[in-house]
């Protein structure tokens, strides 16, 4: 081999490593983004410039925060910033088809392999068709969702159900609203119970409270079983039925036989309660009666005491 041809491909081989060199210096603390879109196909605008069809592969970006945006005929533009770092990054856009008068979102993801947060966050919302329940009766849940396309209902309370205990999976109709009716059955205690809906990774929730009432006792004694008209009297007594209030009635001759409301009373966290009360001094002379019903009246006592006999 001729000295000129040695040297010919000395010269050759020193050319291509310096232009190697040069290119890697140039990607060197550079980024690459793999972009993709659902569906593909929409046009790749990175910082204003044009730079491919997802699914498409970016070098050379320069570090830090980039606009972004994903354009494809027949959806709304998805637009949002990013956040380049050194390495290979990606980003994957969902598309929504486009609606009248529908404006471009604007987003913003960050950091590797995270896909860009929905324009508009899943939400549920819970009711219940009564805020308080008698044990044994059914009770429905309703309520409305976007963006979740099935809704894990859970119910939590006392004894069993303190842990929380699943009691369906639903999807919403074709508007997002939903609905379920749980009839529990006599066994549950009585107590605050609380609904939970929410999507299957247990990210968006709503919540609504309720409370179940019965299965025990109510009484009510008087502080004296003989009394005047104009006297006070104390009315007290128990109620283990979980009922918040009770309320209490008196009937007794004449213009008392249909029965008088007393009032209701708040139940304590005893489960006692006490009302105060002044007999009319017109009041007929006989026997009454003193009745306590839980609200809404599941159970209630009674005991009796005599007007105008007292010595």
């Amino acid at each position: 081999m001729s000295v000129q041809r040695i040297l010919g491909s000395v010269f050759l081989l020193l050319a291509f490593i310096l232009i190697c060199g040069c290119t890697l210096n140039q990607d060197a603390g550079k980024g690459t983004v793999q972009f993709t879109s659902s569906p593909s196909g929409a046009e790749i605008y990175l910082d204003n410039q044009y730079r491919g069809t997802a699914p498409a592969t970016v070098t050379g970006i320069e570090p830090g925060n980039h606009t972004l945006e994903y354009r494809l005929s027949g959806y709304a533009t998805w637009s949002g910033t990013i956040t380049v770092s050194l390495g290979t990054s990606r980003f994957q856009a969902a598309l929504s088809p486009k609606s009248a008068g529908q404006q471009p979102d604007s987003q913003t993801a960050t950091g590797t392999g995270q896909k860009p947060v929905a324009s508009q966050a899943p939400e549920i919302t819970v009711q219940v068709s009564r805020d308080t329940i008698v044990i044994g009766d059914a009770v429905t849940f309703s309520g409305s969702s976007s963006g979740i396309n099935e809704i894990v209902l859970t119910v939590y309370g006392p004894g069993y159900y303190a842990n929380g205990v699943k009691l369906a999976e639903i999807r919403p109709n074709s508007v997002g609203l939903w609905t379920y009716t749980w009839t529990p059955g006599p066994k549950i205690q009585h107590g605050l119970y609380a609904i939970v809906a929410g999507d299957a990774a247990g990210i968006t929730t709503g919540r609504a409270s309720f409370r179940a009432v019965g299965g025990g006792v109510v009484s009510v004694v008087s502080s004296t079983f003989a009394v005047s008209p104009g006297d006070t009297v104390t009315f007290s007594g128990q109620c283990s039925t979980g009922a918040q209030n009770v309320m209490v009635m008196l009937n007794g001759p004449g213009r008392y036989a249909s029965g008088i409301d007393l009032g209701t009373v708040s139940v304590g966290a005893d489960n006692m309660w006490s009302l105060k009360y002044t007999l009319d001094a017109n009041m007929p002379t006989g026997t009454y009666t003193i009745s306590a019903y839980d609200v809404p009246k599941t159970t209630y006592g009674s005991s009796q005491f005599t007007v105008g006999f007292a010595s």
